[in-house]
């Protein structure tokens, strides 16, 4: 499969006002948006697809297909930032986006799981899991923890390192823990 770069309409949003991560801040904006169970889709989020549009329009034609992947694109897309890999459904295609990174505010983080990925952005960590926010986590967007265990690696667009804080953030969270994103 060729990579396949999903264009952005305007020119890149390299700067971030107070040096807010502006992907992340698109993510927070989405907190809650969740699946239709059932027959029917929630429109945002196929909106989503429609909107990246080509093979991922005709493809995702359900909210019950897991959209962690779409999620991230739509987030980075909405911002102007292009997304150059493969697959951008696919969760564990992020560990091709952009340059590797530490773990850090707002950078992509994916995971293993049982039958596929998991893909989203790192808030904050404590000794045992990474705090993500993301989509289809619990069929909505939240921030949920994640095992370090499954932690595949982290990621950062590239001609954004101005805005890439430095350092984790260590903090307790007391939100549930995510074993299976599907």
């Amino acid at each position: 499969m060729a990579v396949r770069t999903i264009k952005t309409k305007t020119e890149p949003k390299k700067e971030a006002k107070n040096k807010n991560i502006p992907w992340v801040d698109t993510a927070i904006k989405l907190m809650g948006t969740s699946e239709i169970p059932g027959r029917r889709s929630n429109s945002v989020i196929m909106g989503w697809a429609r909107s990246i549009g080509g093979w991922i329009k005709d493809y995702y034609t359900n909210d019950d297909i897991p959209w962690c992947g779409l999620f991230v694109a739509h987030c980075m897309r909405d911002n102007s930032i292009d997304v150059t890999i493969k697959n951008p459904l696919s969760a564990r295609a992020w560990n091709e986006f952009g340059i590797k990174t530490a773990p850090c505010y707002g950078c992509i983080m994916v995971f293993s799981r049982k039958g596929g990925g998991h893909v989203g952005f790192y808030v904050s960590e404590d000794d045992n899991y990474y705090h993500i926010l993301g989509g289809n986590q619990s069929n909505k967007v939240n921030v949920t923890k994640v095992a370090k265990k499954r932690f595949l690696g982290s990621r950062w667009p590239k001609g954004y390192t101005s805005i890439k804080p430095k350092g984790r953030i260590i903090k307790r969270f007391d939100g549930q823990v995510s074993t299976n994103e599907a």
